[in-house]
């Protein structure tokens, strides 16, 4: 989840959302993925449009 979104975003990112991004990679994996499914509420640090762009899942290939 975390290479998927980091793939389809990331060259459009400035130093604060590479910030975010690195701050984000620190956390627990299961909390990560509570927030981007919206089972967990997100923590104020990481709340604004790039959590808001994770949880679309846009990003992630589902082989059908």
């Amino acid at each position: 989840m975390m290479g998927g979104f980091f793939d389809r975003y990331h060259a459009g990112w400035g130093e604060d959302e590479i910030d975010w991004f690195e701050n984000l990679l620190e956390e627990d994996d299961v909390d990560i993925m509570a927030w981007a499914l919206g089972t967990l509420p997100v923590p104020e640090q990481f709340r604004g449009s790039l959590m808001t762009a994770m949880q679309k899942l846009d990003y992630v290939e589902i082989p059908r």
